[in-house]
């Protein structure tokens, strides 16, 4: 550990950190009343994050790093092609079902495996 982080100063940064994020939070519930989540900037903004969400679960499955690297690329899209079949069977209650589905499928396959 470092130096600087210890005894003391680990508790010192930890109430920095603390601090910090609620000092953030407390400015947003603030400044909620005067924001309109129908704007342009708002609807930008949610299709920037679905668009990263989208990109990162796709590089998660064509180009993984680590231990979900050893699994075989077409049990990755198998499982995901499962998984969306789940969520799109109904898709207003299906997002818990397909995320255990997804999960639950590739920790067999390590069990098996």
């Amino acid at each position: 550990m470092n130096a600087s982080l210890s005894g003391w100063g680990l508790w010192i940064a930890l109430a920095g950190a603390a601090v910090g994020t609620y000092v953030c939070r407390a400015i947003g519930v603030v400044l909620a009343k005067h924001i309109n989540q129908d704007s342009e900037i708002f609807r930008w903004l949610a299709a920037v994050t679905y668009a990263m969400v989208a990109a990162l679960t796709v590089r998660m499955i064509l180009m993984p790093i680590g231990l979900l690297a050893t699994v075989p690329i077409w049990i990755r899209i198998l499982i995901c092609a499962l998984s969306v079949g789940v969520m799109i069977s109904k898709p207003t209650r299906r997002l818990v079902p397909a995320l255990l589905t997804g999960t639950l499928l590739m920790v067999s396959y390590g069990v098996m495996r």
